[in-house]
């Protein structure tokens, strides 16, 4: 899982200038006449007693020393004053912090912070930035997921930006090993930005993948390879979904022909010699013998090498070079004998013919047709095909209208023409990436 760290608290700090001297009360000395009569030492103030222990022309050279003994030792003298005011409080959790990050003391650096936290003294920007340093502490450092969770949820609440590390609560919970609350979460955030028409965060969605890895839920995992190729498509993304949809149990093979067909234009980088082998034999038993000899052309251009299926590959290259040299020349002849039939099945399969010799028009209208007259068994099988040769031939907007009805269903044949509407609507296929 990708896992990029937060802003290093030290960076924050420098932002917020931590070393800058407080402000302390004037120097010069009360009568005691008048010591009555003086108004109280203002709010934001450091009284010359503390400010002369605490005073960072004297305390920052300490720290480059690492002599942190006698910082800590002034720390503890300026507490030890009586009557210490909030301001005054605020300013030596802020030198303990200081302290803390420099002996790498986690522990001490988010009691620190959080004691800074609650005083009144942050600007809304500044306590924006030490909350994000306390929730990073937790997650990165500490290992504590809870304690994670509850400061990125705090980010949320006071800043209003909900969303910058909603991701890192997500992981948080999977890396504490609440998974049913990670995947719910995920799938919720998941949801909400489909319905909002925006893409969910990726990491929201590698969260759900990995809770489905973790838990050997593959139907978890397989749902969000599918948000993956939807939103953040790769040819690695693309791979592993068409790989896995048939290890589904409800996968049919008499899809396999339709899956190789969308693997083939998807990612056709990652085709091997089997899969047009197996497109070839699939193509060749279905009548579609020019689609055989293209997939085996490309498999192998030249003479099939020796080897264990070297004779039913040359088998399977022969029926459908002979097939194909028929169609060039008597395609035609078939078209009436398809129309007189009373299924349509005949029309759809030789449009889809005409669909692999590039002639798309003739194709898919030939195929309309036979849909149209109705096709006794899996009808729905020939809307997918008219809905991939649609989109095979450019023809987009027509063939999400026949796809997205076929998509609502939950069976391998939904899964198909889900996958084409991914393809058609998503951006453009990265290369192969590690995830």
């Amino acid at each position: 899982m990708s896992h990029k760290r937060l802003a290093r608290i030290s960076l924050l700090l420098a932002a917020i200038g931590l070393n800058a001297a407080p402000a302390i009360m004037g120097l010069a000395p009360v009568h005691a006449a008048e010591e009555k009569k003086a108004p109280e030492q203002p709010q934001n103030t450091v009284r010359p007693e503390m400010y002369k222990l605490i005073d960072p022309a004297q305390t920052k050279p300490l720290i480059d020393a690492k002599n942190y003994t006698e910082f800590q030792s002034r720390i503890d003298q300026a507490s030890a004053l009586p009557n210490v005011t909030p301001y005054e409080t605020f300013i030596l959790n802020r030198m303990r912090l200081q302290l803390a990050q420099a002996q790498d003391n986690n522990e001490a650096s988010v009691k620190a912070l959080e004691q800074i936290i609650s005083s009144s003294f942050l600007k809304p920007e500044e306590k924006a930035r030490f909350i994000e340093a306390t929730a990073n502490i937790y997650y990165s450092n500490l290992k504590n997921f809870d304690k994670a969770i509850e400061w990125f949820d705090r980010y949320g609440a006071e800043t209003g930006d909900k969303a910058k590390f909603r991701p890192y609560a997500l992981r948080a919970y999977f890396l504490k090993n609440d998974f049913a609350t990670a995947k719910a979460e995920a799938t919720k955030d998941i949801e909400a930005a489909k319905a909002a028409n925006t893409a969910p965060p990726k990491d929201t969605i590698l969260v759900l993948a990995n809770v489905g890895v973790k838990n050997k839920e593959p139907d978890t995992y397989l749902k969000a390879v599918e948000e993956l190729t939807r939103y953040y498509p790769t040819e690695d993304y693309w791979n592993d979904l068409l790989s896995r949809t048939r290890g589904k149990k409800t996968y049919n093979n008499r899809l396999d022909l339709d899956l190789v067909r969308l693997k083939a234009v998807t990612v056709p980088g990652r085709m091997e010699p089997d899969d047009y082998v197996e497109q070839a034999e699939l193509a060749s038993l279905g009548g579609f013998f020019t689609e055989a000899k293209i997939a085996l052309d490309k498999a192998y251009p030249g003479a099939i090498p020796a080897g264990q299926y070297k004779a039913q590959i040359e088998k399977i290259r022969a029926t459908a070079n002979k097939g194909a040299a028929d169609d060039a020349k008597n395609i035609d002849a078939g078209i009436p004998a398809a129309q007189k039939s009373k299924d349509g099945v005949g029309l759809v399969n030789l449009g889809y013919n005409y669909v692999t010799l590039g002639q798309f028009d003739k194709g898919i209208d030939l195929m309309k047709q036979g849909i149209a007259k109705g096709v006794s068994k899996n009808p729905d099988d020939a809307k997918l095909r008219l809905g991939y040769a649609l989109a095979m031939a450019g023809k987009k907007d027509e063939s999400l209208a026949v796809l997205t009805p076929l998509a609502a269903g939950a069976d391998p044949r939904a899964d198909l023409a889900r996958y084409w509407i991914n393809y058609q609507t998503a951006p453009k296929i990265a290369p192969s990436e590690q995830k």
